[in-house]
Parts: C-alpha cells; sequence; structure tokens
C-alpha cells in the first residue's frame, strides 16, 4: 500500500515568507485561507496572490468554515470565533479557555475544538453551550472521519493521535489508540485514510491504523487541508504553504 498521490504529482511551494504558518482552509469562492500566528494574521492566497484577510488576529491557530461559509477560528489569545459576512468578530467561546488550537465543524452545526494548556477537547453546540467531551494532556490536532461518526485528535505529550467515537448527542466515547505519532494537524479522506503533520512531513495512515508512508515536506509542517476540488491537499510549513494533488478526495465538512 502506499500514499494516495499520483507517481507524478510534485509537491509545489505556493506561498513563503510567513513566520509560522497555520490552520489552511479553502473556501468554496476558491481561495485559501490560513494564519501566521506570530504576525498575528490570518493570511488568503488566491490565484498566486498573497493578502491580509484578517489584521490583529489574537494568535489565530486553526481555521474551518461553518455551511453558511463563515469562517470559524481557534484564537490562541483564548477565544473561539466566527467571522460574519460583513467582517465583524463574533465570539462563539472564551470562559476559562487557555489557547484553543484547532478545531471542525460538524453536519449536526456544532463545533469541536481543542484546548492545549487546559488538556480538553471542547464541543459548541447548536444551542451556544459549550461543554468539555475529552480530556488529554495535550490535545492539538482535530478532525472528523468522513462518516462524522468518529472524532480523531492528536495529542502532543503522549505522543498519539486518539480516535473517540461520537454518540447521538455528540458527546464523545473514550477512545482508542490510532496512531503512535507525534502530531500537529490533521486532516481525513472520503475513503478513511488520515492525514497528519508529523516529523518529516505528512504521514498518512489507512483507517484502521497502518501506515501507508509519510509525503516528505522541507520545512516542519504544521497542519494539512484540502482545497480545489477536495482532490488537492494544502500544507502549511513553518514560513511556507505547499500544495500537491491526490487520488482520493478529502472530507468535506462545511
Amino acid at each position: 500500500m502506499a500514499i494516495p498521490i499520483d507517481s507524478g504529482a510534485t509537491l509545489a511551494q505556493v506561498a513563503t515568507g510567513f513566520a509560522f504558518t497555520e490552520g489552511p482552509v479553502f473556501s468554496r469562492r476558491g481561495y485559501l485561507l490560513f494564519s501566521d500566528i506570530p504576525s498575528q494574521r490570518i493570511m488568503k492566497l488566491e490565484r498566486g496572490q498573497v493578502s491580509v484577510f484578517r489584521e490583529k488576529s489574537n494568535r489565530a491557530n486553526g481555521n474551518t468554515f461553518d455551511h453558511q461559509g463563515r469562517l470559524l477560528t481557534a484564537e490562541g489569545g483564548g477565544r473561539v470565533t466566527r467571522t460574519e459576512k460583513n467582517g465583524s468578530i463574533t465570539v462563539l467561546a472564551e470562559k476559562d479557555l487557555g489557547a484553543p488550537n484547532d478545531l471542525v465543524y460538524a453536519i449536526d452545526g456544532s463545533i469541536y475544538f481543542t484546548d492545549l494548556p487546559k488538556s480538553k477537547v471542547y464541543q459548541i453546540r447548536r444551542d451556544g453551550q459549550v461543554r468539555v467531551v475529552a480530556e488529554a494532556p495535550a490535545p492539538n490536532g482535530v478532525a472528523l472521519s468522513a462518516n462524522q461518526q468518529m472524532l480523531y485528535v492528536a495529542d502532543m505529550k503522549t505522543p498519539m493521535v486518539r480516535v473517540h467515537s461520537i454518540a447521538p448527542d455528540g458527546r464523545l466515547g473514550e477512545g482508542k489508540d490510532f496512531a503512535p505519532l507525534r502530531v500537529d494537524g490533521l486532516k481525513t479522506d472520503e475513503v478513511g485514510n488520515v492525514w497528519m503533520a508529523a516529523s518529516g512531513g505528512v504521514a498518512v495512515h489507512n483507517a484502521t491504523g497502518e501506515p501507508l508512508g509519510t509525503l516528505p515536506v522541507p520545512e516542519r509542517v504544521s497542519n494539512c487541508g484540502w482545497g480545489d476540488g477536495f482532490r488537492t491537499l494544502y500544507v502549511t510549513a513553518s514560513k511556507s504553504v505547499y500544495r500537491i494533488q491526490t487520488k482520493v478526495s478529502g472530507t468535506r465538512t462545511y
């Protein structure tokens, strides 16, 4: 078995010159957003051109969209926000948080997010209630399976990626070990593979946890995300953003 990438596909650097990139997410309108954490900016890459999408981002880290195309952001400054269509910021969670790291939007309208210093995984329900749904030493990346019945959570201290079943009410099961790797961000694809920002590049494991290989990246990898019809993988890595075509479709969560 091998990583589902065409033999002729090559990793291309599409933007560089940043302090530390994270949180890649591709809009249905055809552009990529990603965080430049130390610079306190969310950047926009569209048709090869880079611009600033948001200044003073409160150390924005992970990003995703909701079903209306509004940007959801885990801000390392201590809150989870939604950027409205007019550019205003709505705070979705803030009380008692440490440094939200990554987040994912679920089909039921709820949001799962990690808070690494608090050692907790939270859910923001559709009614706005914020609750703890799991605990881990240092939860980092978070991703839903294609059928949205499982949630993958990376932990930086263990190091281990664990997978939790999701109950009908949105609560998480106890979880089980999936991949013994120190992983930052991660995403899933529609056939069940998990793409994980790990040492040396993007490590890919199949649905049973079997390693398929690692896509090498010449910089420290922080996260990855799907774009361009969900058959292209974007990779944030230290000072740059990379892109490569894949043979599978990424999981759509928005």
